[in-house]
C-alpha cells in the first residue's frame, strides 16, 4: 500500500461562533486511534503521513467530527502528495528545501 502525505483543512460552518478551535481539537483527538499515521498540526491545516487507505479513513472521521458537535455544514479540503518511487518524511522534505534555500 503506498504511503502518502495529505494536507487536510476541515472547516465547520453554521456554528454560530467564529472560533473553531474546539472543532479542530475534536478532529485532532481522532489521531490517537491512528498511531500508524504521523501528523503535524499547522496553523491552517493538519499534515498526515501514512498508508493511503488509513489516511483517507482518518480524514473521513475528521470530516464527521464537527457534525457530531452540532455543526450544520462542514467544508473539507484535501491535498494529497502520492509519490510512488520514493517515500520521504515530513521533516526531510522541509530540510531539503531549507538546504537548497541556504537557510
Amino acid at each position: 500500500m503506498p504511503r502518502i502525505f495529505a494536507d487536510v483543512t476541515i472547516v465547520p460552518i453554521g456554528t454560530g461562533n467564529t472560533s473553531i478551535s474546539s472543532y479542530v481539537a475534536a478532529c485532532e483527538r481522532l489521531l490517537k486511534a491512528f498511531p500508524d499515521v504521523q501528523y503535524k498540526l499547522n496553523p491552517m491545516s493538519t499534515t498526515l503521513d501514512g498508508e493511503l487507505d488509513r489516511v483517507l479513513e482518518l480524514i473521513r472521521r475528521m470530516h464527521e467530527a464537527p457534525f457530531a458537535q452540532g455543526a450544520s455544514r462542514v467544508s473539507t479540503s484535501i491535498r494529497i502528495d502520492d509519490r510512488r518511487d520514493f517515500h520521504n518524511t515530513m521533516d526531510n522534505k522541509i530540510a531539503t528545501v531549507k538546504e537548497k534555500a541556504g537557510l
